[in-house]
């Protein structure tokens, strides 16, 4: 795959620097993920997408698989990963008591040798989301996780709807302690204590009510912040530079106050008071940061809504991951895993978790990560460099449009037809490229049509079912091709993919 640009996810090592009195600072990384309904596969759902007419064990394998795949692109895996939309098991008397004994039990099986082409075995119908999960990342060489969760039980909120997904976070470091903070007609507050090499780090994994832009939701939205701030507050009163790491999907902008006009009251900008001034931390009255103001305003987003970026995942980080103690944030290091060639589409959106015949994609989010690292000083009045901090200047309101222009995209295309004959299309580098494609092409006995390029046959597909015909004409007429597609690959098969109809323009124009 070829390395991100510095716009998505930037690759770093894992560091331990010598600090005085031989005492090791270690380094390690975050993600917050909204995985998109990671269900189990034991027929028991709230959802009827998840019932087993409609979910299969297939399914659950290719999912758990494609998570694993993008949080292996942070080298040896993220420390600590917080989870939203984890299946809420339904049937929680068959769920695992120890996790390491469980894969110690599975370690020479992959997650597809355990599914098997039958189905799920007895012995594995009952497993949870996460035990899946864990095992998907094992497979990946991604292991020494802890797992916590909230307590929620199978039910439903007041409201009379199903609980059916919870929070739940991974860690590498020991949890000390677990507790889930309850707010009526929501999805429950999970919050850890982790030892990070003797340092407590709270982390707060948060659901909160969907509807963003929904006036009438947010007052949901705003009893979540109530429950989260009412914690974070008696945190603070006993250390007020206590190390607090708030994550998860809040379903509310970063700018949310100032995106809908018509609420005079937001959970995220005025319970929490989320805020984008970092040198604000080192005064008294600022408790909270929003990481989302590290990066230029026109490259803050991890969802799609009505073609509009957003920024509904979050980490919100206290003053006290700024000072000379315990914990630290690592200034800039804040970063969307928008993977080009895997997570992420040619025109950089995220692909979205499929639950057709041929599962695939990965969720409606893109991940977002961080770097922390332990200091030894132990001294809170003293306060981290910070280069080029962020400060919270005015903004426009307006939401920030997805470009799906192909005209930029057709002006840098690689031709086919010029590459060298040696070159390696299928060694990964050149997945996720666009390219103008031109070659001899056929038509299977499943009506998939084919072009041949360096000698290799290669799938053309589009979702455009307009367009499918065209092309099928074109190559019954003079056995040849020629279009603009993404190189990339499903369920193991090549295919270039073309994204609407300006993909397949006619031989002259395709030759100019």
């Amino acid at each position: 795959m070829p390395v991100p640009s510095s716009r998505v996810l930037k690759i770093f090592p894992v560091l331990y620097v010598v600090l005085a009195g031989s005492v090791f600072a270690r380094e390690f990384s975050v993600v917050t993920y909204n995985v998109e309904n990671l269900f189990d596969a034991d027929g028991v759902a709230v959802y009827e997408d998840y019932q087993p007419e409609h979910y299969t064990p297939e399914h659950l394998a290719v999912k758990v698989g494609n998570i694993a795949e993008v949080l292996a692109r942070i080298p040896g895996g993220p420390d600590v990963i917080a989870l939203n939309e984890i299946e809420l098991d339904q049937t929680p008397e068959s769920t695992v008591r120890d996790y390491d004994a469980w894969l110690d039990s599975v370690k020479d099986k992959k997650v597809a040798d355990l599914i098997g082409s039958a189905g799920l075995p007895e012995s594995s119908a009952g497993l949870p989301a996460e035990a899946w999960l864990l095992k998907a990342l094992s497979d990946a060489g991604l292991k020494g996780y802890h797992v916590a969760a909230t307590d929620e039980k199978p039910g439903t909120y007041k409201d009379g709807r199903g609980i059916a997904v919870h929070n739940a976070i991974l860690s590498r470091f020991p949890i000390t302690s677990v507790r889930t903070h309850p707010t009526p007609n929501a999805r429950a507050i999970l919050e850890v204590v982790l030892d990070v090499d003797g340092h407590p780090l709270t982390v707060f994994s948060n659901h909160w009510k969907s509807g963003a832009g929904d006036v009438e939701s947010e007052a949901v939205r705003l009893e979540n912040a109530k429950t989260l701030k009412a914690r974070m507050d008696e945190i603070l009163a006993a250390d007020p530079n206590a190390d607090i790491l708030v994550t998860g999907d809040l379903n509310s902008h970063y700018n949310q106050k100032r995106r809908y006009r018509a609420m005079k009251s937001t959970g995220i900008n005025d319970v929490l008071d989320a805020q984008g001034n970092e040198l604000a931390l080192r005064g008294k009255d600022t408790e909270l940061y929003n990481l989302w103001f590290e990066l230029p305003s026109n490259n803050r987003g991890s969802d799609i809504y009505k073609n509009e970026w957003g920024t509904l995942l979050h980490m919100i980080l206290s003053r006290g991951l700024y000072d000379q103690n315990g914990v630290q944030y690592v200034d800039n290091s804040f970063q969307v895993m928008k993977i080009p060639g895997l997570n992420a589409d040619v025109y950089g959106r995220p692909i979205r978790w499929s639950r057709s015949k041929n599962p695939g994609g990965f969720s409606d989010h893109f991940p977002i990560s961080a770097r922390f690292r332990t200091v030894d000083d132990g001294d809170k009045s003293r306060w981290m460099a910070l280069n080029k901090p962020s400060v919270s200047e005015a903004e426009s309101d307006a939401p920030i449009p997805v470009e799906t222009s192909p005209v930029n995209l057709f002006d840098t295309a690689l031709k086919t037809a010029e590459l060298p004959p040696e070159t390696a299309l299928r060694d990964g580098s050149y997945n996720g490229r666009v390219f103008f494609v031109e070659g001899p092409a056929s038509i299977d006995e499943r009506g998939i049509a084919h072009v041949v390029v360096l000698g290799q046959d290669y799938e053309i597909f589009t979702h455009d079912k307009d367009l499918r015909p065209a092309i099928r004409e074109q190559i019954r007429k003079d056995s040849r091709v020629s279009f603009y597609g993404e190189l990339g690959t499903y369920r193991g098969r090549w295919q270039f993919v073309l994204h609407g109809k300006e993909w397949f323009p006619s031989k002259s124009a395709g030759a100019e």
